[in-house]
């Protein structure tokens, strides 16, 4: 059975930094032949990309605009984990963050394309 289970997440102040954590079990195989990535949800809106991390030939990253220069996605193929390191939050980062992985090698930005999903950990940024 895999899962993917989300943890780091909490209640924090405009500046400050998280690091959320995506430990994988049950892969077939090592998670870096897996493409990975975060998404999050605010309450009434869609679930939308915040970044990815896969291995084409080198290690490849992607952002969203709105994150790009401030989170950091990494991963520790030994543990089977994905880390999203995430500094000077703002109140509307506030949402429920969620990690996936898919077969599918490449530069993954859509749900659709990714088959295993968290269950999410909430991330509150007050002002």
């Amino acid at each position: 059975q895999v899962q993917l289970v989300e943890s780091g997440g909490g209640l924090v102040q405009a500046g400050d930094s998280l690091r959320l954590s995506c430990a994988a079990s049950g892969l077939p195989f090592s998670i870096n032949s897996f493409t990975t990535g975060w998404f999050r949800q605010a309450p009434g809106k869609e679930r939308e990309f915040v970044s990815t991390i896969t291995f084409i030939a080198g290690r490849r990253t992607l952002y969203a605009d709105s994150v790009r220069g401030r989170f950091i996605i990494s991963r520790d193929n030994a543990k089977n984990t994905v880390y999203l390191e995430m500094l000077s939050l703002k109140p509307e980062d506030t949402a429920v963050y969620y990690c996936a992985a898919s077969r599918t090698i490449g530069e993954i930005t859509t749900t659709s394309e990714y088959e295993y999903w968290g269950q999410g950990t909430q991330v509150t940024v007050s002002s």
